[in-house]
């Protein structure tokens, strides 16, 4: 008897959910064995199960997909991460290979391609959505040094998961009690990730965030 693919889902909108678990439902080599809302619910829920594949949506409140997939994939290493995203630049591919990830699927072509991207990653190939692909090579061909590339690489994970919860509003004190932190170490985050993005407000930090997929649009 052939073992069916175990994929776990993590959008924060209902219907994408909805919708992935019915496109690969009709595969009797695929079962989806959960979902979640958010990339922190996500991390969690996986670390319980530990499957096949999860697919991660880039821009989720309270955790983005890319720092949920770096943390499941320290905590599951035999788990492989598919990015699911609207985002098409190469920097958008290159942090979530970085972040661990094997696959990244354009949500526009989500419906033709997601079962192949799955097989793909389980199979232990890499997959990106053929529509990212020649732009992913050309960035990468032309520009080796890929840390220059983004200014996130001056963050560490953990001064992202503090940027990501400060902008969608959280205050010091609820990103404390999330984080497990003291008020006054999530007061020195704020300061040093200002500091080393050179912002000085917080509309600039929210507008840098956004335009950077570290947090969904309001």
């Amino acid at each position: 008897m052939t073992t069916s693919i175990s994929v776990f889902l993590a959008d924060d909108h209902a219907v994408v959910r909805d919708g992935l678990r019915l496109l690969l439902g009709i595969h009797g080599d695929i079962e989806v064995v959960g979902d979640a809302a958010n990339g922190r619910e996500a991390v969690a829920k996986v670390a319980q199960m530990c499957p096949d594949i999860v697919i991660l949506d880039i821009a989720m409140p309270e955790l983005n997909g890319l720092e949920a997939a770096q943390q499941i994939r320290d905590l599951c290493p035999s788990t492989q991460v598919i990015i699911l995203s609207m985002y098409s630049t190469s920097e958008h591919v290159f942090r979530a290979l970085e972040a661990g990830a094997r696959g990244y699927l354009l949500k526009e072509s989500a419906g033709t391609e997601v079962a192949d991207a799955v097989r793909s990653v389980y199979n232990g190939r890499l997959y990106l959505s053929p529509t990212i692909a020649d732009l992913v090579v050309d960035d990468y061909l032309q520009q080796q040094n890929r840390e220059s590339r983004s200014p996130l690489s001056r963050l560490s994970p953990r001064e992202r998961e503090v940027l990501q919860l400060v902008v969608e509003g959280k205050t010091n004190a609820e990103v404390a009690e999330i984080l497990a932190f003291s008020v006054k170490t999530v007061e020195t985050y704020r300061s040093r990730i200002m500091r080393k993005l050179g912002l000085s407000d917080l509309p600039s930090l929210v507008k840098f965030a956004i335009q950077h997929g570290i947090t969904p649009p309001q």
